[in-house]
């Protein structure tokens, strides 16, 4: 009896050694937490909410339009924007309006800081070769911004993002939980 006992101790520590070990692979190499900070995202995140990205090999061609990522902005901090540019995209701002390749494309997610002020612009006229030299987003870079354009640090300053700087793509906010959300 006292020796079955024994199995089914160290069987329970096997297995929950096994879980342990699991868990730290997939989240070193799967999925991180990161905690928002700043404004910059509002109003989609804010600061001190928390996000799960998923870190599973993203590179450019991967992304879609729209989609929030993580990216080191360098060696000390990450950020966390928008993808509004793609490789081989055109991007130009007219009248606060986006246009991609020539076409208008609408920003919903935009629609909150609209409603609170009419008649003012959110994104300042540019082209992006107004603030890059370049007339398309490169091969492997994005170009990226905060949802807040007033007060983001974002493409518009610091230029394109490089793929090597990219974390990942935000899947999850889970904090506040009346706020969790699933995909942006």
């Amino acid at each position: 009896m006292r020796e079955a006992m024994k199995r089914e101790g160290a069987e329970w520590i096997k297995a929950f050694s096994i879980g342990i070990i699991l868990f730290v692979f997939i989240r070193i190499f799967f999925f991180s937490n990161y905690v928002v900070e700043g404004e910059s995202m509002l109003p989609t995140l804010e600061d001190g909410n928390k996000v799960v990205v998923n870190k599973l090999g993203y590179e450019t061609e991967d992304l879609e339009r729209f989609d929030v990522i993580v990216f080191h902005a360098n060696e000390k901090e990450d950020f966390v924007k928008r993808v509004i540019g793609l490789p081989g995209d055109r991007i130009e701002y007219r009248k606060d309006r986006l246009f991609i390749n020539g076409k208008k494309v609408d920003e919903p997610f935009l629609k909150q800081y609209r409603e609170e002020s009419p008649g003012g612009y959110l994104t300042g006229d540019f082209t992006l070769a107004d603030l890059t030299g370049v007339e398309r987003v490169p091969e492997g870079k994005l170009f990226v911004l905060g949802d807040n354009r007033l007060g983001s640090w974002d493409s518009r300053q610091f230029g394109f993002i490089s793929e090597k700087q990219l974390v990942g793509k935000v899947n999850l906010r889970y904090w506040p939980l009346e706020e969790m959300d699933i995909k942006f």
